[in-house]
Parts: structure tokens; sequence; C-alpha cells
């Protein structure tokens, strides 16, 4: 068909090439397994749904991914986080099958998933971008997948029904997408993925298009829903906070290996390495020698059990606080430090502080009146954590 059969230059014709164009996306997207597909409806008990073996990716001769490895466990909430060109986009198209890895191999359920083609995965995809059928209804939209395959006009209605009912968008079920927010069309797309019954839902930055109010309120919406359907979600964004809100580990890659994976309590209170305690959160990184079980840091010495060497420490800046007259703990550490700058915050004020030796401490306070310029601060030892050097790449 060419562009003038659709009505040439006209509004209608550009909107009917439009949805045409997306029809061959979502055709290869939203189909589950017209034919039988190999892989098992269940898991061994113990055993990983998803399984990414030593997966390298590269393009025009540059790596995006060197050897990554990981697993994913059923029903879990596993967040792949990293900065632009890290390689967290490029692995979750591997996983959709997009893309094909140049070595490695990916499993789901104890079976070979990167030889099968995208339609034969059990496996659905909701981009950043939404890719609604702009002339089709809300429940049209979600019933396009099953459309496809040539499920049963009654199963299909019952299916769409309770996709929508997941996403509570139920009343909005004969609305077109031109008449929905931005949230309401972020759950259409999610209803049109969760109804074709994925086993591994991967999510790539679906939120990033929202204001920053309604992103905070789908943050929680999508983490609800996903203990409710208990499909196992794999989900891309580079926003940190983001990441530890929703998530039940995060993987953390940089320039295209794996930082560090962990829980985010894990991941924020003990970071691997100095990346790490970079990139989530933020954090003042303390260069100090240990002798006799002593770190000493410029000025600053504590006791740190560790043999004697260098150390590179981690200590976050809600860690240190004003000190207060009365006993203190036995491991307190205490120091002068000159407010250079507070900066109101909200809810808590950013200290810029210089010590006498030069070194200066990020510092999160309570929000409060303005402080003097000489202030006496602490924090506790056994909260400077030992962090690999992360060395440049």
């Amino acid at each position: 068909m060419c562009y003038s059969e659709i009505g040439g230059g006209s509004e209608l014709g550009a909107t009917v090439l439009h949805s045409l164009c997306f029809a061959r996306i979502e055709s290869l997207i939203t189909m589950t397994h017209p034919v039988p597909s190999p892989v098992s409806e269940t898991t061994a008990a113990g055993a990983p749904l998803l399984e990414i073996r030593a997966v390298s990716k590269g393009f025009s001769g540059k790596t995006v991914l060197g050897r990554v490895s990981l697993d994913v466990a059923a029903g879990e909430f596993l967040t792949i986080l990293g900065e632009s060109g890290s390689g967290k986009t490029t692995l979750l198209r591997l996983i959709a099958g997009f893309d094909q890895p140049d070595s490695g191999e990916i499993w789901m359920q104890q079976q070979r998933l990167d030889v099968l083609p995208p339609y034969r995965r059990r496996v659905n995809t909701v981009f950043q971008q939404y890719a609604l059928f702009p002339h089709l209804t809300v429940e049209e939209n979600v019933a396009y997948g099953l459309r496809v395959n040539a499920v049963a006009r009654e199963e299909a209605r019952a299916r769409v029904a309770q996709a929508l009912a997941m996403v509570k968008m139920t009343d909005w079920a004969r609305s077109a997408p031109a008449k929905l927010s931005g949230g309401q069309q972020q759950r259409v797309a999610l209803a049109r993925a969760l109804v074709n019954r994925p086993l591994l839902l991967l999510l790539d930055e679906p939120l990033s298009a929202l204001d920053a109010n309604l992103r905070r309120q789908m943050q929680g919406e999508l983490k609800a829903l996903q203990r409710d359907v208990g499909i196992t979600f794999v989900f891309v964004t580079h926003d940190q906070d983001e990441a530890m809100a929703l998530s039940d580990r995060i993987a953390l890659l940089r320039a295209g290996e794996l930082e560090q994976i962990a829980a985010p309590r894990e991941i924020y209170l003990r970071p691997a390495t100095s990346y790490t305690a970079r990139f989530v959160g933020r954090t003042n990184l303390l260069r100090a020698e240990v002798v006799d079980g002593i770190a000493r840091a410029g000025s600053l010495a504590f006791p740190f059990p560790a043999p004697p060497g260098q150390a590179l420490l981690s200590l976050r800046p809600e860690q240190i606080r004003l000190c207060l007259a009365g006993p203190t703990s036995p491991d307190s550490v205490r120091f002068r430090a000159a407010v250079i700058q507070q900066s109101f915050a909200g809810a808590s004020d950013l200290i810029e502080a210089e010590l006498p030796d030069g070194q200066r401490m990020e510092i999160r306070l309570a929000t409060q009146e303005p402080l003097p310029r000489d202030c006496e601060f602490e924090f506790s030892a056994s909260d400077a954590v030992r962090v690999r050097d992360s060395a440049a790449r």
C-alpha cells in the first residue's frame, strides 16, 4: 500500500500510516508464541528464572557489553542501573531478542533463550515511548496482541478486562489514547504487555517521560503491581533514586561491565567500589593509611580494623552530624571544620565544610538555621566503609 492510497498528505492519512508502522513494530513486541515454545511453564526449585552467562556485545568494533553474567530469580524486581552508554538497554534488547549476543548464552527456565526469535520468548517489553495506536481504544490496544495470535474472542475479552483491572484502567476502556494522561498511557502499555501473560517483563525507562510528581506516584503503583501479578520484572533506569525505591536487587553497569549487584540497602550502605559509592547517592571518599589498626586520612584519625597499608573509605554525608554536648560513643570521630556553603534541600541541608588540612567534606543535616562558620562535627568510625578504587576505563 502506497502513501497516496491511505490519504496522501492528509492528516488522516498520516495517522493511519503512523498506526500501520506501529502495527509492524507491535507484531514483533506483543506476540507471545504462535507456535509451541520449548520453554516450559515451571522453574525447577531453587533455579533462577533467567540466566545471563558471560554475554558480550559490540557494535562497529566497539564493545558495549563485556562478558556480563547475572541471574534473575522468579518473581524478582531487578533493576539494571547505569549511566548513558553503560550497556543497560543493549542488555535488555539481548534478553528480548531484538539483538543477538556476540558471545555467551541467555537461558530461561533452564532452556536456551538466545537461539529463539523474539516471538517465541515468553518475554514482553514496555518501552520509554508507549507507542499506543491512536486510532484504537484502550481495550483495543490491549487486545491487539491477542488478536494477532488468534485468541478466541471470549477468552480475549476476559483477559483484556483482567489486565485493565490490574492497572486500574477499566473505566477508560473505551477511551482513545489521546484522551489519557501520561501516567494513564503508561498503565495501558503495561496492560498490553501483561495481557500476553509473559514470564518476564522488560521495562526500558518507562517512567522517564513523566513529570516528577507523577513519576513518584507511578513508582509506587508499579512496585505494587509487580507484587500483585507475581511476574518477574527487569527494569532499566539511569535514576538512582528510582532504582532504590523499586528494586529487590540492583545490577549496576559501568562501561559494559557489572560493577556490583546487591539489594538497595546493601549497595548503598556497603558499596563495593568507589564508583558505586559515588554513583548511588553522594559520598566522601577518604584516602587513608592504616597503621596498627588506626586509619589516618589527613587530620582525621580513627580505629579501623584492617591490615596495614593504603585504604580508600566511603563515608556518606548523612552519617556525619553536629557534635552535641555530653558523652559520645567509643567509636565517635570528632573534627572541627569551617562551613563553606550551606544549601537548602527541603527536608535537609547540604553542607560543604573544610578541615584544617584543606580536605573538604559533604555533610547532610536536618534543615536548620544557618550554621556558624566554625563547627564541630562527628561520625562513627564503623560508618566508614572500605571500597575498591575503581580504575578508569
